[in-house]
């Protein structure tokens, strides 16, 4: 079946190696759309989409985009995501895009992924470039969203054989997922939980999945490594979930403290603002992820550490830490459209907070715990367990709330409309 691909490129400093792509993508019975951002000059030749078009539906006609280029490049920039992404938009409204694809250095990469982030979970995307692995820029080129980065190595200019080797990689894997992509159109038969994990609370996520799926609902696991769980509350923002099983929350504690799972400022505002039903634990608050980070383990370095690797390093959150973090979660809670229970695991909050080992610290534990019940209004719905959070028997705990949950009311207001 013929499908759809664009291919975002700037041609005015591009030409036969886009050429190249077109040919490659139209050579697997494919429509290929090409969509020129130029900025700089005009092209050499025009695109399917013409960067006068784009231009013009950023807001701005493009001798002034050329313009701007050369003194508020931003502005360009920004002028021409915006038009293509609203371009973009209208053909997927339209059936005609299965897929997209970015070739090209720094600006076309920006560009490009920027344009990918607003299309849906699911579609193909693709981008090929130099920069695909540059520490400094690879967050803000991916997020959250579920775009590959196909590593170029060389830049693309000039065609070589080389580079022609990579561009067919390329092509060829934004080709293979077109062919073989389900589309975004993805349906559950079953209401769907999101559940939060990482290493040191595993056991009782993979207990937890299959008591899950017993009782009636699909589990979709969220790695808690800061992109996972950050991603997981924009999916719950864009209404994919029924629920959450939010067993590891320490993204919370990570960005007071700047960790390297730090998630960003929102952590469980998205089930608290839509109301969904949440089940919450406390692993990860145990701990502050600081690997790599010379200062902050300097800083920390008469606390008890847990050493994985040189990029792996857990040290030991105190009871004044806890504390900071039990007030932002019941500020946050307290304002939840829908039900919500907390449940501590008395004898320890991961794998590494038990009982003989040098990450055990019940005291900082009961701190969190007395002030997260002193601030939330409603301290019934803080449930204290004689268990270990790292066994299938808090896993059962955990999943027979949220079942319960689901058939308590979210809010009168709610049960009333």
């Amino acid at each position: 079946m013929k499908k759809g691909i664009v291919i975002v490129c700037n041609l005015d400093t591009r030409g036969e190696d886009i050429v190249f792509v077109r040919e490659l993508i139209r050579g697997r019975g494919h429509e290929a759309l090409l969509l020129d951002f130029s900025m700089e000059e005009p092209p050499p030749f025009p695109g399917d989409i013409r960067t006068e078009e784009v231009a013009a539906r950023g807001g701005l006609p493009i001798e002034v985009v050329r313009e701007k280029y050369r003194s508020d490049r931003d502005a360009a920039t920004q002028n021409q995501i915006r038009g293509a992404a609203a371009i973009v938009g209208d053909l997927l409204r339209h059936g005609r895009v299965h897929g997209i694809i970015g070739i090209g250095g720094g600006t076309a990469t920006l560009v490009a992924t920027s344009i990918m982030k607003q299309l849906p979970f699911g579609m193909p995307k693709l981008m090929a470039s130099p920069m695909a692995a540059h520490p400094a820029y690879i967050d803000k080129y991916v997020g959250t969203r579920d775009i590959t980065m196909h590593h170029t190595v060389l830049d693309i200019v000039k065609m070589n054989p080389l580079l022609k080797a990579q561009i067919i990689n390329a092509v060829g894997a934004i080709c293979g997922m077109v062919e073989m992509t389900q589309g975004t159109n993805i349906t559950f038969d079953r209401p769907c939980v999101a559940v939060s994990s990482f290493g040191f609370g595993e056991m009782a996520v993979q207990a937890a999945l299959g008591m899950l799926e017993q009782a009636g609902f699909t589990p979709i696991v969220c790695h808690a490594q800061g992109k996972g769980d950050k991603a997981m509350e924009e999916m719950i923002r864009d209404r994919m979930f029924h629920g959450v099983l939010d067993i590891c929350t320490g993204g919370v504690v990570e960005h007071l403290f700047k960790g390297n799972r730090d998630p960003g400022p929102d952590r469980l505002m998205a089930a608290v603002e839509t109301g969904i039903p949440m089940v919450l634990a406390p692993c990860g608050l145990d701990i502050l992820s600081y690997g790599g980070r010379a200062d902050m383990l300097e800083k920390t370095k008469d606390r008890p550490q847990y050493v994985q690797d040189a990029l792996r390093v857990q040290v030991r959150t105190t009871a004044d830490e806890l504390r900071q973090a039990a007030e932002v979660i019941a500020e946050r809670l307290n304002r939840a459209k829908g039900t919500w229970t907390f449940l501590i695991p008395r004898k320890g909050w991961s794998s590494l907070d038990k009982e003989g080992r040098p990450m055990y610290d019940p005291a900082a534990d009961a701190a969190f715990v007395a002030r997260l019940k002193e601030r939330v209004t409603d301290r019934a719905r803080v449930k204290e367990l004689d268990l270990h959070l790292y066994t299938p028997e808090f896993a059962r705990a955990a999943v027979d709330e949220l079942v319960r949950l689901f058939e308590e009311p979210r809010t009168l207001k709610q049960a009333a409309g």
